[in-house]
């Protein structure tokens, strides 16, 4: 009996990872042959340099990306650690020679996942992949003008990267709401090389979430990436003790207020009196 052919309805608890291009509609036909060799290079090279048996790696292609899930024999740290090290390296090596740089978008959950002969699926394939295409992702690439941004599921995050580890560092994540298909997540967002990122804003809202039927969402301690700009830095009327004054200025004005002086001071023009 071949232990390692499993029916459909067994799921392996493995780690899955789904790995994306920037803007690869933006190729034409003869680039994007090249484009999709330099993944593969990037990514079996890290494989190799972390150890990790080639047979440990389930890996699908994707067209403009790669999606993996690595045996439970493996242990996520290696590859949360020393692969995305060489992942990252290995990009830069390749984008030194390029005019316009290859950029990766990596998604990570743990889970369950079943093989057939077509590929995987579960839930864990679906999250990671969401992860990995997110909007924040997308931006977040682009608005610090990296070449790889790593998002882990919250679950992933809690379990793996909180505790540190080889190159592994959870000081440097930042968290974050995605809305995806099945709901709202959180998720950790990681700059290979960098500190913690900060999350960009999301975009302007649409009509009907600017006026939700049901009230405004219930206030949180974690950055949202949904589609609600952020509020003004002008506190309003409600949340100050100092009333608002209102002025009608003809000529110079200047307005001071809880300023400390050590000694005599002057505010104000001089001007020279006149003599009547």
């Amino acid at each position: 009996m071949d232990h390692d052919a499993m029916d459909v309805a067994e799921a392996r608890y493995e780690l899955v990872i789904s790995v994306d291009a920037r803007r690869s509609g933006e190729y034409d036909d003869v680039d994007k042959p090249r484009m999709r060799a330099r993944i593969y290079r990037v990514l079996e090279a890290a494989f190799t340099h972390a150890k990790v048996a080639r047979d440990a790696v389930h890996m699908e292609d994707r067209g403009d990306g790669v999606l993996l899930a690595v045996a439970g024999r493996i242990a996520v740290t290696r590859l949360l650690g020393l692969w995305l090290v060489e992942v990252h390296e290995n990009l830069r090596d390749e984008n030194r020679a390029l005019r316009v740089p290859l950029g990766l978008r990596v998604g990570m959950h743990v889970g369950p996942v079943r093989h057939d002969d077509r590929g995987i699926s579960g839930r864990a394939v679906d999250l990671a992949c969401r992860l990995a295409d997110s909007p924040v992702a997308r931006r977040l690439l682009d608005a610090e003008r990296a070449d790889l941004v790593l998002v882990v599921s919250d679950a992933l995050y809690e379990d793996v990267v909180s505790s540190g580890g080889k190159f592994i560092e959870p000081a440097h994540y930042a968290l974050a709401r995605l809305k995806i298909k099945e709901g709202d997540v959180n998720a950790w967002f990681h700059l290979p090389g960098r500190p913690a990122p900060v999350i960009p804003a999301g975009d302007p809202p649409t009509a009907a979430e600017a006026a939700p039927a049901d009230g405004p969402p219930p206030a949180s301690d974690t950055p949202s990436v949904s589609d609600t700009p952020p509020a003004s830095d002008t506190p309003s009327a409600s949340e100050t003790d100092t009333p608002r004054a209102h002025y009608t200025v003809h000529g110079d004005m200047s307005q001071h207020s809880d300023n400390v002086y050590q000694q005599p001071v002057h505010i104000g023009r001089i001007t020279e009196q006149r003599k009547g």
